[in-house]
């Protein structure tokens, strides 16, 4: 087994489809074909289902994807390490973050990064999955770092550690029953329409589990894969919202009140493989990205 053979399967098992990878890997597909069907003797199991119009991972693919990605970053981190002694450093950060993530000066980062580290990629996704998409991207190693809201401990084979901490807040429009207040309970939102991110999101585990401890029902009509536009549906009167309490971009008609009897908070973490080496090029940007969060309110 040679790494050529493990770039050729990982790049099908992402693009599932023999087409595209081959235009990825610049190689006719016959070529591609080839490899995956001699590596698939080597290991003595079919990789791929091929028994339809779309290219499907098998249980043995499924299995080698994690050992394959692994190996490739091991080889990768052996040559950064030459690269870094003998041009400086090089190489492809895979980067995740939320939508609408206001506490860190992301452009900021990166542009002194590029401006320090010019040959370097970064490659930037913003998910709409939220924490736990990214949390699984970075396990599959689909990424090397990312920016989670974590309501736990990091998920097996993840590090993580804190960058801000900030309580959460519940969001009304000046005309609801409960605008002018100074705190509300739990209780006192008992079967009103929320607006709110999709399940999986980091705020939305916090608060659903504060719901289901108290013993309240609520009602989410809205879900919006962007923590920052949630304020523009309140103030569209679609609902309330519990919402980090943070410098978000409110109307004047929107309004923040604590919340009594309950601490929520919502805490922002940056996450790495906890069993993949980091890169030079990663390495170099962790170390800057302290100065690019924003304190909280």
């Amino acid at each position: 087994m040679e790494l050529r053979h493990l770039e050729y399967f990982v790049a099908v098992a992402e693009e599932l489809s023999f087409t595209r990878a081959s235009r990825r890997l610049r190689v006719v597909q016959s070529g591609v074909s080839t490899v995956i069907r001699a590596l698939e003797r080597e290991l003595g199991a079919p990789l791929f289902d091929r028994s339809t119009r779309d290219v499907a991972l098998t249980d043995a693919g499924r299995a080698l994807l994690r050992e394959a990605r692994a190996t490739l970053d091991a080889a990768q981190a052996a040559r950064d390490a030459v690269q870094e002694v003998v041009a400086g450093i090089r190489g492809t950060i895979n980067l995740g973050t939320m939508t609408g993530l206001p506490l860190v000066d992301l452009p900021g980062l990166l542009g002194r990064y590029h401006l320090e580290h010019p040959e370097v990629t970064i490659r930037l996704r913003a998910a709409t999955s939220g924490t736990s998409g990214l949390a699984k991207s970075l396990v599959d190693g689909e990424l090397d770092v990312a920016f989670l809201a974590l309501a736990d401990s990091p998920p097996a084979g993840l590090a993580a550690r804190e960058l801000v901490v900030v309580p959460m807040v519940l969001l009304v429009r000046g005309d609801h029953p409960l605008a002018g207040r100074e705190r509300v309970r739990l209780t006192d939102l008992a079967h009103l329409d929320f607006v709110d991110t999709p399940p999986g999101w980091g705020n939305r585990v916090i608060v659903d589990r504060a719901f289901a401890a108290a013993g309240v029902e609520r009602r989410v009509t809205v879900e919006v894969a962007n923590l920052g536009a949630v304020p523009d549906y309140v103030h569209q009167g679609l609902g309330v919202a519990l919402v980090p309490d943070w410098d978000l971009s409110c109307a004047d008609d929107v309004h923040p009140i604590a919340l009594s009897g309950v601490d929520l908070r919502w805490t922002l973490s940056l996450a790495t493989s906890g069993t993949r080496r980091p890169s030079a090029a990663l390495r170099a940007l962790l170390a800057m990205v302290d100065q690019y969060v924003r304190a909280s309110p």
